[in-house]
């Protein structure tokens, strides 16, 4: 018996209890690390949560509340310790639309209908489907997001204030020049170096924490003229307050809410749950996405409440935190609640943090990011394969990660199903009394009962045909349609048929059943993915 998501999470949030060795458990060298992990995670989240703020066309503390309470709430119950969760573009390009339209509380109550979606896809376990993404996606999606990640940052190199909205995000702008431009450079090359030579000297300190503070040190020390974070937007606020977003409950409104919020319940649980399964692969951990999937829901469904836009997981500061050495929950929360110190009381201390630095940590998440051996065994691998990497890539860049991992998994079902139809052919033999034996190898399905049919020659074929299924697999309703057809064929011709190795439920599900199959005692005992009613002729669910 399976155990409730409530017990699941009853057992994650005890810190006490997880999947860590002996060593990693929660002393007070184990805690030291998580928190410094949370403190560089949470540096990292303010350029981003304030630049996707300004892409959907809100104030920059809709960004920060969304990266607060949703990076709170998912590192509290979500499905896999050490991810990140915040506001992310690939959710604010969807959001912009639905801003300039119809206004930012329309948005919250989005974010709200969103959250509710996520929580029920989590509570029918949806989430077990994105083991159906093949390899070649997973890699195409991190390449891809590695990209995204890099072209994001370009923005950083333009003076601030100049990039306009434009309705479908943040563009224009004029770029940094002269010795500006230079001394960004420099920073960010410097801040690199840091990152990489770090682990080499000491990991006292996580890397990219201390890379940004020495490039922060050097640009305060000597006064140099460098874009800040306060240049993007003063980060000042309070706490959050409780808000019933003000906008008519009438059929009409959700008839405008709820295209967007399908879209945006999609994109950030497949973002999430590709996260998922990638910081797993680093953290050798499995399992709950369906855990994933319901925190998700409940942290977007309080970010509406609370004037937050929203948001998912966050491959690049997931990726800061793992290679930082966060590894539990306290990371993602220490992350979370300094960033809401940051918001209260620092505000004038982090705004003057250096562009420069966090650009330079988010340069290092592009290369730890993007599958370099991918390129190396591109030539090596299935032809398929190759294109659904370079495919998937492609669409994540130029249009959104939903539409990418759809295309990918659409391409990859395909080329695996024409593959699979192929396979089908018969090896013949004739029995000493004269009958005609058809050994029928390779799955029989919608893709290749064409195959199937064409195997067969009823008109001068002996007056007993056997057909042995033994290494073959009857797997839909249209195999079964076919053997029908062919039967058929051999009883308006005056011949006798018999089916061998099927299955009982193909016994069953075969309108002749009765006289066309030879029972067996070594029959197969798989399941049929149809049900199909001989009476009605209706096709049922899988069982």
């Amino acid at each position: 018996m399976k155990r409730s998501l409530l017990a699941d999470w009853a057992k994650r949030i005890d810190l006490s209890d997880l999947n860590l060795m002996p060593q990693e458990r929660l002393s007070a060298s184990r805690i030291r690390i998580e928190l410094l992990s949370g403190l560089t995670v949470a540096l990292a989240l303010v350029p981003e949560a304030v630049a996707f703020a300004f892409v959907a066309g809100v104030h920059p503390l809709v960004g920060l509340y969304a990266a607060f309470i949703v990076g709170l709430i998912t590192a509290l119950i979500g499905g896999r310790p050490g991810m990140i969760s915040g506001a992310t573009g690939a959710l604010a390009v969807v959001m912009v639309a639905l801003v300039a339209q119809h206004g930012v509380e329309y948005l919250f109550a989005t974010v709200v209908l969103m959250g509710l979606l996520q929580i029920a896809a989590g509570a029918l376990r949806w989430g077990k489907f994105i083991r159906l993404v093949p390899h070649p996606v997973m890699l195409g999606f991190v390449n891809g997001l590695a990209i995204v990640i890099f072209l994001a940052q370009l923005g950083q190199f333009k003076v601030p204030g100049t990039m306009v909205n434009t309705g479908h995000g943040m563009s224009g702008g004029e770029w940094l020049s002269g010795l500006e431009l230079w001394t960004m450079l420099a920073l960010v090359a410097l801040t690199m170096a840091v990152i990489w030579l770090m682990p080499r000297v000491t990991k006292l300190v996580p890397a990219p924490l201390a890379a940004i503070a020495l490039v922060a040190g050097i640009v305060v020390v000597f006064g140099l003229d460098v874009p800040r974070v306060g240049d993007l937007a003063s980060i000042q606020g309070g706490l959050p307050s409780f808000h019933i977003p003000t906008v008519p409950f009438s059929w009409g409104t959700f008839e405008i809410i709820l295209p967007y919020a399908v879209i945006l319940a999609a994109i950030g649980l497949i973002e999430s749950l590709l996260t998922l399964n990638l910081v797993g692969e680093m953290t050798g951990q499995r399992g709950g996405a369906s855990q994933e999937c319901i925190a998700q829901g409940v942290a977007n469904t309080a970010t509406g409440f609370f004037g937050g836009m929203g948001g998912c997981a966050m491959i690049g500061q997931s990726m800061i935190n793992v290679k930082s050495g966060g590894r539990t929950r306290v990371a993602g929360i220490a992350a979370a609640l300094f960033l809401l110190a940051f918001i209260l009381f620092a505000s004038s201390l982090i705004e003057q943090i250096p562009l420069a630095a966090l650009v330079g940590v988010m340069f290092m998440v592009v290369i730890g990011t993007f599958a370099w051996n991918s390129l190396r065994i591109l030539r090596k691998m299935p032809l398929t394969d190759a294109v659904v990497i370079v495919l998937v890539t492609v669409v994540t860049v130029k249009y959104d990660l939903a539409i990418a991992v759809v295309v990918g998994v659409i391409v990859s079902a395909l080329a695996y199903a024409w593959n699979n139809a192929r396979r089908i052919h018969a090896i013949t033999e004739t029995t000493p009394e004269g009958a005609k034996v058809y050994r029928v190898q390779g799955p029989l399905f919608f893709g290749s009962a064409a195959g199937f049919s064409e195997l067969f020659d009823p008109k001068s074929d002996p007056d007993k045909v056997v057909v042995d299924f033994a290494e073959s697999r009857v797997v839909d309703h249209s195999a079964l349609q076919a053997i029908e057809a062919i039967a058929i064929k051999y009883e308006t011709a005056g011949k006798r048929i018999q089916l061998r190795h099927l299955t009982r439920d193909c016994h069953r599900l075969l309108n002749k059943a009765g006289h066309l199959v030879v029972d067996s005692d070594d029959d197969p005992d798989y399941g049929l993915a149809v049900d199909y009613d001989v009476k009605t002729g209706i096709l049922g669910a899988g069982h």
